[in-house]
């Protein structure tokens, strides 16, 4: 934030310009994050009922219960599980190397593998319990990223320590997979919470300065649209996570 008032001091006459690329560039970056999370949420809601349609019993959608046994009881549920995270390692390594329109097709894949991968949660939670967790999911997201773009303070410090959390969660999510403590689950959960909210703060000033940052440069304008594709999937990231974290407290189970 100090960073955005010191250019906009500097600017003088030029600062509703800033202002108005600013707002189009953080909109670029809710826009895209916006069709990342319909995708995943299109893609989760047709697999995850349709699982539950076939375990019960009943007809399906779309996919046919022998496809979906395949998907959720041999190794192929692996490569679903882990999939994702191996393209959003390849996006980061060959963003720069990407064109625009890659780059956004790439995070879409993204988005769409995730939600092969949390279809999960359609099976083992009710559908309303879920709705109710994504909106409140999505209220705590909207406040907490208002805060990040508004706010004075500098949230680098907290930022880090977010990111120091988060690799403690990830050892403790890893080691409760072998333990299978309910005590610890819950800890997780709280921790995750807390650690995800920091980060929607965090990484929305972050995004803000980071495109304040490039905005001169000669391929800027090249630059900030990669950006805007990187920033809407640390915002994706953070709110899918929160609301996975949220769901066990507020999912109530079929």
């Amino acid at each position: 934030m100090a960073q955005y008032e010191t250019v906009r001091r500097r600017a003088g006459v030029r600062a509703a310009e800033i202002d108005a690329g600013l707002r189009a560039h953080m909109n670029r970056v809710y826009g895209l994050m916006s069709v990342a999370m319909l995708i995943t949420g299109l893609i989760a809601w047709v697999v995850g009922s349709d699982f539950h349609a076939a375990v019960n019993g009943q007809p399906t959608m779309v996919l046919s219960p022998a496809v979906l046994e395949t998907m959720f009881t041999s190794p192929v549920r692996y490569i679903i599980m882990f999939a994702p995270l191996a393209v959003v390692f390849l996006f980061g390594a060959a963003v720069n190397r990407l064109s625009t329109q890659a780059a956004t097709g790439v995070f879409y894949l993204f988005a769409a593998l995730m939600g092969l991968s949390i279809s999960w949660i359609f099976a083992v939670f009710t559908g309303a319990s879920i709705a109710t967790t994504f909106f409140v999911t999505a209220i705590a997201f909207a406040g907490l990223s208002l805060y990040g773009y508004t706010t004075k303070r500098d949230l680098s410090a907290m930022g880090r320590f977010m990111v120091m959390g988060l690799i403690g969660l990830i050892v403790a999510m890893v080691i409760n997979i072998f333990v299978g403590s309910t005590a610890l689950q819950f800890a997780i959960s709280v921790i995750g919470v807390l650690i995800f909210a920091g980060l929607t703060a965090w990484d929305t000033q972050s995004i803000k300065n980071e495109y304040l940052s490039v905005r001169e440069a000669p391929d800027g304008e090249v630059i900030a649209q990669k950006m805007a594709i990187h920033g809407a999937l640390r915002l994706y990231l953070d709110f899918l996570n929160l609301f996975l974290f949220l769901l066990q407290f507020l999912g109530n189970r079929q």
